[in-house]
């Protein structure tokens, strides 16, 4: 059962033992403890900001970029993983090829304006190609889980994503939301795909405007995952996948509930009470010490790990959890 007080939670500011815990970290973690938690001045944040493309983990995976302006040679998959015998195809996906690798840098919120990184992304666009027919990396692909994240990097990073949008659009599903299979006959969304796609309309519509279409898509697929109250089957009110309840960072293409609030607190929309289920078990996984663990790491080769391992607190699910409450508490 999931511990559930529909009242509206009082959000209680992180102790000081919390914040200096977060801050004891990588650069791409501390500007965002900075900015959204402890309101530091502008131009301390930005000073910390930039540290991210020359320091830890963002500078770390900038220089593992291959010459032919890929990570691992390949778009989706590494080079290797299609090398007859790899024994990689035994630990899941892989995570280090272009795509992920630019979600990384995206999660840590590196300057899009700094130099190297626009040369990296410009590598990108030149050289990076879809594994499925080759198209080139910015245009998208076929499925609408990828072409989300694609809208999402694109727009990060200063690209025309304008007809992946207009793609995404044309298909939107009858009960509101995206699904991989739809080419496939599904006619039922997929909350993977659904989460994918409403991140990438988000940022578009922040950084265009967006139209009167693109708009009405977004509430479309927002009102899906509402009905639902984030993990609950709408015909039965059973959850729809345990797994869901368990937090996951990198996020990578799954959805899980602390995934959904933190859509619905970067829409920035006085809360609405269909979340009250999903805060009370977010709020009900703080630990004594006030952090919040790593639950749920989606198994595959990475470039290298961010955090200590599942159940270990995890100061990306903690500074992820004290943002959506506190966004919350702002509810009437």
């Amino acid at each position: 059962m999931i511990p559930i007080n529909p009242s509206k939670p009082q959000f209680l500011k992180p102790d000081s033992s919390v914040i200096h815990w977060l801050l004891d970290s990588d650069p791409s973690i501390r500007w965002q403890v900075m900015r959204d938690l402890i309101d530091a001045p502008a131009e301390e944040v930005v000073a910390e900001r930039a540290k991210v493309a020359t320091e830890g983990w963002g500078a770390r995976l900038l220089a593992l970029q291959g010459k032919d302006g890929l990570w691992a040679g390949g778009a989706l998959f590494p080079a290797r993983w299609f090398e007859p015998g790899n024994s990689e195809r035994d630990s899941g996906q892989p995570w280090t090829a272009t795509a992920y690798s630019l979600a990384y840098l995206y999660d840590f919120g590196i300057d899009p304006q700094n130099d190297k990184v626009r040369q990296a992304v410009a590598r990108v666009r030149e050289n990076g190609r879809w594994e499925h027919d080759g198209q080139p990396f910015f245009e998208g692909e076929v499925e609408p889980c990828i072409n989300g994240m694609v809208v999402v990097l694109g727009t990060y990073f200063e690209q025309d994503v304008a007809a992946v949008v207009d793609r995404l659009i044309g298909e939107q599903l009858e009960d509101g939301g995206w699904n991989c299979e739809a080419e496939n006959g599904s006619v039922r969304s997929s909350f993977h795909t659904t989460i994918r796609v409403l991140e990438g309309l988000l940022a578009h519509e922040r950084a265009t405007g967006g139209s009167a279409e693109t708009i009405a898509a977004r509430r479309r697929g927002e009102a899906y995952l509402l009905e639902r109250k984030l993990f609950r089957r709408k015909s039965t009110g059973a959850v729809i996948d345990p797994a869901w309840l368990q937090f996951s960072f990198p996020t990578r293409w799954h959805y899980d509930v602390l995934r959904g609030l933190e859509y619905f607190r970067a829409v920035g929309e006085p809360p609405d009470p269909r979340l009250d289920e999903a805060i009370a078990l977010l709020q009900s996984k703080q630990q004594p010490d006030g952090a919040w663990l790593l639950e749920n790491t989606h198994p595959g080769v990475v470039h290298f790990a961010l955090e200590n391992g599942d159940g270990r607190p995890s100061r990306w699910n903690t500074l992820r959890a004290l943002r959506v409450l506190e966004w919350y508490s702002t509810r009437d």
